[in-house]
């Protein structure tokens, strides 16, 4: 009799041990699917799926949250430090200051006089060389193409293209439209400018010389394709918050 206790004894605490065991693995292997599948939501969420979001994604948009100021000096000429327009721009705030040559001018985006509303234009269109590749995120009222293979006009390399048109309503220069040429790492390297739509090109030029402040990467030479004609972007300076 007792040896028939002792058995059943031993056989309750093995099954005891299996039941147990099992719960154990069970909850193990759910709290690995509930971080597999948590880690695959958060890595959903920061992968750019547009054309758009990967040229943006691979000047370092991801890193744009961070910036606290931005600085750049549009056009002008290298051995000329007072040439061009400088511009010193506070995202988070929309602070702006220009200084070209003896005159320095500091607003708010959000509240603008007369004198404020001639800088922003010239603002407007400096950003939008410096920082081409955000605008095609930031800007409303644009549309798109699905990009295609076409041969680039300067290099005259095989390369992505897509066309950005802006719409006839709104903005400083309504209907206008670019025809952008990027590589396959999704960085610009040339495109057209094609003022109010135009079937011609108004120009056409390069994106070269990047560089690469705090994770933003900015083409600092825009080149034609002949002559030395070369609009720069230059004394950039990112500080993050």
């Amino acid at each position: 009799m007792f040896g028939i206790f002792e058995e059943k004894g031993s056989l309750m605490k093995i099954i005891t041990y299996l039941f147990c065991f099992s719960l154990i693995m069970y909850s193990c292997k759910q709290e690995k699917t509930n971080v597999i599948e948590e880690s695959s939501q958060t890595e959903d969420k920061i992968q750019p799926t547009t054309v758009a979001e990967k040229i943006a994604h691979a000047h370092g948009f991801e890193n744009w949250e961070r910036v606290k100021s931005f600085e750049f000096t549009f056009g002008g000429k290298l051995e000329d430090t007072n040439s061009g327009r400088s511009w010193v721009w506070n995202p988070k705030t929309n602070d702006v200051k220009l200084t070209s040559g003896d005159k320095v001018i500091e607003y708010n985006r959000n509240e603008m006089d007369s004198i404020a509303l001639t800088a922003d234009r010239a603002f407007i269109n400096d950003k939008f060389w410096a920082l081409i590749p955000f605008q095609l995120i930031w800007d409303t009222g644009t549309t798109i193409s699905e990009p295609i293979k076409e041969e680039a006009p300067i290099s005259k390399q095989i390369m992505n293209k897509v066309v950005l048109t802006y719409s006839n309503e709104g903005g400083y220069t309504p209907g206008d439209a670019y025809d952008i040429y990027y590589d396959d790492n999704y960085i610009i390297r040339e495109w057209n400018f094609r003022q109010g739509n135009a079937a011609e090109p108004s120009l056409t030029n390069t994106f070269e010389n990047y560089s690469d402040y705090q994770g933003i990467k900015v083409a600092q030479d825009h080149k034609k394709a002949e002559g030395d004609w070369n609009l720069l972007v230059r004394n950039v300076k990112v500080t993050l918050e």
